[in-house]
């Protein structure tokens, strides 16, 4: 699976790949800008998007809306702002900062739609 990681913090965005790769994706695209995230997009529909709100230049959430005008894609936000996504885009997965890999997991599972496992 590919995942579209939308993060200007170099940091931030290993620490989401590695997360992922847990999940099993595979490939990632990187992008620090929102103009950088829709090109990546349009030359590879990634199955994921997670977003930071808060880039240098631009913004996450109209990254995504754009990219998502064009194909309903999974989103998962990863962000220090999240009242912003929770007013703008309150139907996708919000996971705040900080952060674990357990908290970017169960972000992914509800982006996807999955049900949580019965014990």
């Amino acid at each position: 699976m590919h995942a579209l990681i939308i993060e200007d913090e170099s940091l931030i965005a290993l620490a989401i790949e590695e997360a992922l790769r847990d999940r099993g994706f595979t490939s990632f695209d990187l992008a620090v800008s929102a103009e950088e995230a829709v090109a990546a997009a349009s030359r590879r529909c990634p199955d994921l998007i997670t977003a930071d709100v808060e880039l240098r230049p631009g913004c996450g959430i109209e990254a995504v809306h754009s990219i998502c005008s064009e194909a309903a894609i999974p989103v998962l936000f990863i962000t220090g702002t999240p009242m912003k996504v929770r007013a703008r885009m309150p139907e996708h997965a919000l996971v705040e900062k900080p952060f674990s890999s357990d908290v970017i997991s169960a972000g992914v599972k509800q982006a996807l739609g999955e049900r949580p496992q019965a014990n």
